[in-house]
């Protein structure tokens, strides 16, 4: 059983100009099941499909399994979805022992930028950048399962 422990930050809009040359890989995910208790997301990451399960979040860890699919399954599958298709960029940017992941959302989310960082314990210590803000682990509209059920452009 794999386990997800997962912090996830607001980013200031000017952390790109530290990392002019960095290419992102632009990701496509929709969700097939969006239950409280678990949700079952299909992703195309670059030229990879992947189908992912979670569980419940149990403060920011949680249950999670995923698995590489073919990408012509993971088109299909995004026909399937029961909500709106999240479209972001993904940047990694690795500070010490740690890979940040920065998501940039485009389409309905376009505006909202998020860095998210997997840690091995739930209180291990890490290096926090000066362009990462407002900690928002435990908001759950920020879970990408919520937002494409209310994108952030509707937010009020």
């Amino acid at each position: 059983m794999g386990v997800e422990i997962e912090r996830k930050f607001l980013v200031n809009e000017n952390w790109k100009k530290d990392f002019q040359d960095l290419k992102g890989k632009i990701i496509k995910q929709g969700y097939l099941n969006q239950d409280p208790e678990r949700t079952v997301r299909v992703r195309i990451k670059g030229d990879q499909g992947f189908l992912t399960i979670k569980g419940k979040n149990d403060n920011i860890s949680r249950v999670e399994f995923e698995y590489e699919i073919p990408l012509s399954d993971a088109n299909s599958l995004l026909n399937l979805c029961e909500h709106s298709i999240i479209e972001k960029v993904r940047y990694e940017i690795k500070i010490e022992n740690h890979i940040w992941e920065v998501d940039v959302f485009e389409g309905d989310n376009n505006g909202l930028i998020v860095a998210e960082i997997e840690l091995n314990q739930e209180n291990e210590s890490f290096k926090v950048p000066n362009w990462v803000g407002l900690e928002v682990s435990l908001e759950d509209r920020y879970y990408n399962s919520n937002l494409s059920i209310l994108p952030f452009k509707k937010w009020v």
